[in-house]
């Protein structure tokens, strides 16, 4: 059996356990597409078949394409990373907090300004009406800007208010003009209305109750600055040559997640990776699974499309660069040790963890062992070190925080902050 034969078997797997209509994935090498294929069906009402030129959400990819236009920005001469925001955008301000002006753009590219998530308003498509959002409701800092990681779209979003701002075009016609066109990637766009004359679009789907449910586009309002390009796999391989042809500033480390793996501006990295660096994202919304990424040693990008919710399409592309680089597909990121932990350590886990997005997950004690509960599901959990346990079997890790009294305020998990709910009385 050939690499890619295992691959495809591998992914063929995935998809039946995961409930995925269709996938696809494309690798290149030297700016040569490698291997592509599409698996499953775009739409399993007419039966249509997924290609490598099939239309998918790519939902979070987009904001490698936001971080690359504000660092050409910078080049330019026209911003730095080190401006405040309010330096651009002079209406930018949170509910009680006094400390504006240390959020610099800098903080927003990687996710450190030190502010939670919040609740989100799609309903919102201009930035002037996001910042007044942003200024109306009660935000409990993490940290100082710099200090923690938690991902937040709702500040990402304003670096499209800023390219506007310091270019005096529209957000979506700068990234069009600046990397859409040169790339010739002629497969790629913001708009819904483009997908409806083109017919070799997937049909988003969420697989729920034993059956799949059909999904519409989400219009994301402003948030199509992080989340809003519908793309191609054949598309993305060519815009991952940016990172493989130009200085990588934005795949630079900037914060540790977890391990050894780090975040830079839009972009995940793992280094080490059996001698090779991984630098990637993901992407997720209601009937889309992404992943893209390169592999700057190799001159590789790897690109992996899904129509389906909550699926594993980070596996797979971690599957996809493990047969390109002739390694075991079962080979992970990164293995968290294992740590021997007294039962009496189990209690400062316990509690309830939320988002301000509406997330939540409860850590408990429960038929004599440490669990979590996410989505409704329990899940076991073993220890890695002292303030660290992971997520059984897919052994994901979940750091905790804690305070001077050895309590826990917060955890850390899917590049997310949830602060812990007070118990109430």
């Amino acid at each position: 059996m050939t690499k890619w034969q295992s691959l495809e078997k591998k992914i063929i797997e995935t998809m039946k356990s995961e409930h995925i209509p269709g996938v696809s994935i494309a690798i290149s090498k030297d700016d040569e597409v490698i291997y592509s294929k599409g698996f499953g069906k775009a739409d399993l009402e007419t039966g249509k078949k997924i290609t490598p030129d099939t239309i998918f959400g790519t939902a979070s990819i987009t904001k490698s394409f936001t971080a690359f236009t504000i660092i050409k920005l910078e080049k330019e001469g026209k911003l730095s990373r080190e401006d405040a925001v309010k330096k651009h955008l002079p209406a930018f301000a949170l509910k009680g907090y006094d400390e504006i002006d240390a959020i610099k753009i800098h903080h927003v590219l990687s996710h450190t300004t030190g502010i939670p998530t919040v609740e989100r308003k799609e309903e919102l498509d201009t930035f002037e009406a996001h910042l007044h959002y942003l200024k109306s409701i009660d935000i409990e800092p993490l940290g100082a800007p710099g200090e923690y990681f938690c991902y937040n779209n709702d500040l990402f979003l304003l670096l499209g208010a800023i390219i506007e701002k310091v270019t005096g075009e529209n957000y979506k016609e700068v990234i069009k003009k600046e990397i859409l066109l040169p790339r010739q990637m002629t497969r790629t766009t913001f708009e819904i209305a483009a997908l409806k004359n083109d017919d070799n679009v997937t049909t988003p789907y969420q697989f729920e109750n034993g059956q799949y449910k059909t999904c519409a586009w989400p219009k994301l309002g402003n948030y199509a600055v992080g989340g809003g390009i519908r793309s191609t796999v054949l598309d993305l391989l060519k815009y991952g040559q940016i990172y493989l042809q130009e200085e990588n500033i934005i795949g630079q480390p900037v914060h540790r997640t977890h391990g050894s793996r780090a975040y830079g501006y839009g972009l995940h990295i793992t280094p080490n990776y059996n001698y090779v660096t991984l630098v990637e994202h993901g992407g997720s919304q209601p009937g889309v699974s992404s992943n893209f990424g390169f592999i700057p040693e190799k001159n590789m990008v790897i690109a992996v499309l899904t129509n389906a919710s909550k699926v594993s399409a980070s596996d797979i592309w971690l599957y996809a660069v493990n047969a390109a680089l002739g390694l075991p597909l079962h080979n992970k990121r990164s293995i968290e040790p294992h740590y021997f932990m007294e039962r009496a350590e189990w209690p400062k886990f316990v509690g309830t963890y939320t988002t301000g997005e509406g997330s939540t997950i409860e850590v408990e004690i429960a038929s004599k062992q440490l669990r979590v509960v996410i989505d409704g599901e329990r899940h076991r959990l073993r220890a890695s070190n002292k303030e660290t346990l992971v997520l059984l079997p897919k052994e994901e890790p979940i750091r905790f925080y804690f305070d001077e009294k050895g309590e826990a305020w917060a955890l850390f998990m899917g590049l997310r902050m949830f602060v812990k709910k007070e118990k109430e009385e």
